[in-house]
């Protein structure tokens, strides 16, 4: 007599949700951390561009999109970055990476006294506000004649050889020093959002008379989320024109380069969103590269998607996407066990 025995294989056990994240990172950095032995300088160059760009993008929606403050004048602090640097060097004699988290303090330190100016207006008044403040220090760039006042400068051969010897391998150090600007400044806004200032921001954000009325101090929040986007916009500026190895004050404080690129980047991919600006910067350098031919229709193309978006799709791409997938990349709501995680923050 036979006897048939079933065997039920067990069940594979999912993964979870946070496995999956921690894997899906570690493929993005194993992927990225070995590009310069795969790929050329002028793959390179473009990370190098898109890796600033994303990280503008991410600093300027931790202001908008959750300070509420829509600031039209970080090139300010681009630009400021950037003459530190280059000031540093040819004052100096010291390596251009040495300038880096200079520029950052001196950005963090011009943005006190703009920040105390600038939060006496609000809304509309506050984005004009900050565009005229920005014009400012690019006219005042343009009075520094040690640094070529109104045609620039360039970086001494010098210290271009300080910073590596030929040219392929200074586009890496670059690219690393991209990368980890990058990720260091998503470190920062995903790791603050999560915290208790986190939440005042995002109460200050929703209703600023609400959050005071629970205890938040709403100016000191702002005032802080401001001084830390600029010492990390100055950082990013710096390496911006590091990269260029001339700077000039048009170049420096362009609304256009810093400012309206950064903005249609943040609206395409959803503002107010972790991961929006890195759906936007892909689509924003998908579109410079399909459409750069076309000149001045380039910028009005960009304009007319953005104002599309704004009116039929105001939570961008990411915030479209997350509903109809329901996912979530970098989660940062959290329970809360009582009201007063918003005292003081």
């Amino acid at each position: 007599m036979n006897q048939t025995t079933e065997i039920q294989a067990a069940p594979a056990a999912a993964l979870s949700p946070t496995a999956l994240r921690i894997a899906f990172v570690a493929v993005v950095f194993l992927a990225f951390a070995s590009a310069p032995l795969w790929s050329g300088r002028a793959v390179l160059s473009l990370a190098v561009d898109m890796a600033t760009i994303l990280a503008l993008a991410m600093l300027w929606n931790l202001l908008a999109g959750y300070a509420g403050l829509i600031s039209m004048g970080q090139q300010a602090f681009v630009g400021l970055g950037g003459y530190i640097l280059f000031g540093f060097v040819q004052s100096t004699g010291l390596s251009p990476l040495l300038g880096i988290p200079l520029a950052g303090l001196a950005a963090a330190l011009a943005a006190v006294p703009t920040a105390l100016l600038l939060f006496r207006l609000r809304g509309p008044y506050f984005a004009v506000g900050s565009w005229v403040v920005a014009e400012i220090y690019l006219l005042l760039a343009a009075q520094v004649t040690a640094l070529g006042g109104g045609s620039g400068t360039s970086l001494p051969m010098w210290a271009v050889r300080a910073l590596a010897p030929d040219r392929d391998l200074r586009q890496v150090v670059l690219y690393y020093i991209a990368m980890g600007v990058v990720c260091g400044t998503w470190l920062l806004t995903w790791s603050l959002l999560r915290s208790r200032f986190g939440l005042a921001l995002t109460a200050i954000r929703d209703s600023e008379s609400a959050a005071a009325s629970l205890g938040v101090d709403t100016r000191r929040v702002k005032l802080a989320v401001y001084i830390l986007a600029a010492f990390a916009t100055g950082i990013i500026g710096a390496l911006i024109f590091l990269a260029k190895l001339r700077i000039s004050p048009d170049a420096a404080f362009s609304v256009q380069d810093w400012t309206a690129d950064i903005l249609f980047a943040v609206i395409i991919g959803g503002i107010g969103t972790v991961e929006g600006p890195f759906f936007g910067t892909a689509v924003y350098f998908l579109l410079r590269w399909a459409f750069s031919d076309l000149g001045s229709w380039y910028l009005i193309g960009l304009g007319l998607i953005a104002i599309a978006f704004m009116l039929l799709a105001p939570d961008g791409l990411w915030g479209v996407l997350s509903r109809r997938l329901r996912l979530t990349i970098f989660p940062i709501r959290r329970l809360l066990h009582s009201v007063h995680l918003l005292d003081r923050a």
